[in-house]
Parts: C-alpha cells; structure tokens; sequence
C-alpha cells in the first residue's frame, strides 16, 4: 500500500473536501480511491469516531457504502474501493431536481442506519448524552458552532457585522432546544449532500464517513434537507417515505423538531462558510465564474441565517462581494 500511498501524493489533483482529498489511483486490480487528511484544516463540524472505523462497522449493516480496502495510521490515509458512476451533484446540481433513486435510496440509509447496534460501533466518547437525550445532543451540537464563532470572532469581526452576523448569531437556537422531543438515538451520517453520493448501477453509494454520529435521527433529516436544497415536492417524498419507513420510535415529535433543527444549520452555515467561502475567494484561485458561484451561495446562507435574526436585512450577490470587497476578501480587478 504504500506504492499507492505514494502514487496518490504525486498526483494529489483528485476531488478535495475540507478535510480530505480524495486521489484515484490506477493498480494492477484496478482504480482505488486513497483518501489523504489535508494537513491544517480547520476544524469545523462534530467528529466522534475515524471514519475507518466507522466503515468497518457499518460493512454488515448498510447496503450501499464504499468497502474500506486498508487504512493507514502512520502516515494517515485510506484505501477505499473505487465506485464508477455519477456524483450526483454532477447530474443534478443543487436548484435540479435529483434522480428518483436518490429520494429512494437516502430513505433505505436511514431505515438501514437506525438499525445498526450501538455495540457494533467504535466506542462512544466518555461525555457522550444517553440515548434519548436530545436536548443535550442538540447543546453539544451548537457548542461546536459557538466555537467557531468564537475562534474566528476577533479576525471576522468586522466582516461578520458587515453580513448582518450578531454578537450572539445562536441566541434564537439555544432557547428552543429544551423543546425537542426525546427519542432513541441510531447512527447517522450527517453529511449526505449531492457531493456525497454517486449514482451507480442503479443505487446511490453513499461516501465521507468522518462525520457520522450516534444521536438524534431527527438532525440528520434536517441536516439533509438544508444541504439538498430538494424542489418541495422532492422533500415531501422524502418526508413521505421516511415517516412512512422509520421505526415509530425514532420520529415521534418530528415535525416540531425538525424545523428547530434547520434553525442551527442555517446559523451554523451562515457563520462557517462566511469563514470557509472568504478563505477560497481570498486565496485568489478561483476564476470569476466560480468565485460568482461562491458568492451567490454565501449570500443565500447568510439571507436563511438572516431570517432568524429580526434585525436582519436581506442581502443581494452584489452587496456581499462589496462587502468583501471592503474587507479586503476580494481583489478589485
């Protein structure tokens, strides 16, 4: 493995995330994936468990997942199977409607991943809530978000205010949380999005693990739908077929809980991709159409995020990039 490790490090052009690049690497059995951690990310969203472990875990359980062919802890790195087929969000960019598949294929994970046993999984972290302690999963979960809030504060701050991002961007979350119904937790992936799935051979393959968690089945349907941006009728299919699909158990009280749970996205998104967006543009290699791109998708979750706060004023591409522009995050050219 380590030929292929070295391979993927001589040709490091693949698909990147925030956390890993993903390098297809041709071998004598055929094309692999190696997934190499990208040295000084920023930490940004709840990780519990090394997505490797997870993948092992879940082989027995979940349909459709890459195999895990070897990980590495010395240098880091993973050996994933190679799937051929179509990134979703290739065929159908976010604002298109998805193959049917896709709606069919996200409601057999979940039912799949509320079956998985909690012994069957890597061990919890020591802190971790009861099962059905939602309330304190949902504070762990915007504990993270202040965090960031927090870490980038005093370098944002001037741009944070210009967007419209109070002093206390969690405030209309951190009251509500007491709300939320308690239910049994199962796994969830929490980052199943267009760029997580690759339609092939008639199924969806559902890829990046790293953030998967043990907690509220209800999160990880708000934290799909924020990043789907699915047409309304889509997101009611979903809705359809998962309420119809789940166990009873795993859904009381959903259609409350839900929509405070896409009240923290949009907040969390609105400050996170305000710093990851500003880092991408500010790195000057993007062409104009792609730093258009950002900048339309900045401004959208900043307008969601906004919302909440009802001092907010909706904001228009044009503004965010003069805003960025007074900040010193875009070049004037």
């Amino acid at each position: 493995m380590k030929e292929i490790y070295q391979a993927a490090l001589e040709s490091r052009d693949g698909a990147s995330g925030f956390y890993n690049d993903n390098v297809k690497v041709d071998t004598e059995t055929g094309p692999v994936i190696v997934r190499i951690p990208i040295g000084g990310a920023d930490s940004m969203d709840l990780r519990i468990w090394p997505e490797q472990e997870v993948l092992a875990a879940i082989a027995a359980h979940v349909s459709h997942v890459p195999r895990l062919l070897y990980a590495s802890p010395d240098p880091t790195f993973q050996v994933h199977e190679f799937i051929a087929g179509d990134l979703v969000d290739d065929i159908a960019p976010r604002g298109r409607r998805v193959p049917p598949d896709v709606l069919r294929d996200v409601v057999e994970l979940f039912v799949q991943l509320a079956g998985v046993p909690l012994q069957d999984l890597p061990q919890l972290p020591p802190s971790w809530p009861e099962d059905a302690d939602t309330a304190r999963f949902a504070r762990i979960l915007s504990d993270i978000t202040q965090r960031v809030y927090t870490r980038f504060r005093e370098q944002y701050r001037s741009l944070f205010s210009a967007l419209g991002i109070p002093n206390d961007p969690l405030a209309p979350i951190l009251t509500r949380w007491s709300e939320l119904t308690p239910r049994p937790f199962g796994l969830i992936h929490s980052d199943v999005h267009r760029k997580n799935m690759i339609l092939s051979m008639g199924h969806v393959v559902f890829l990046d693990w790293e953030l998967a968690l043990w907690g509220d089945p209800v999160y990880e349907l708000a934290v799909h739908f924020h990043k789907m941006a699915y047409q309304d009728d889509e997101r009611q299919a979903v809705l359809d077929r998962w309420a119809d699909a789940m166990p009873s158990r795993y859904i009381r009280g959903w259609e409350h809980d839900l929509d405070i749970y896409l009240a923290h996205e949009r907040v969390k998104s609105a400050v996170v991709d305000t710093v990851r967006y500003t880092q991408l543009i500010t790195a000057g290699s993007l062409d104009p159409l792609g730093k258009q791109h950002l900048l339309e998708k900045l401004t959208a979750k900043i307008n969601a995020a906004g919302r909440l706060w009802q001092h907010y004023k909706s904001l228009t591409p044009g503004q965010v990039e003069t805003i960025l522009r007074s900040q010193g995050a875009v070049a004037i050219t």
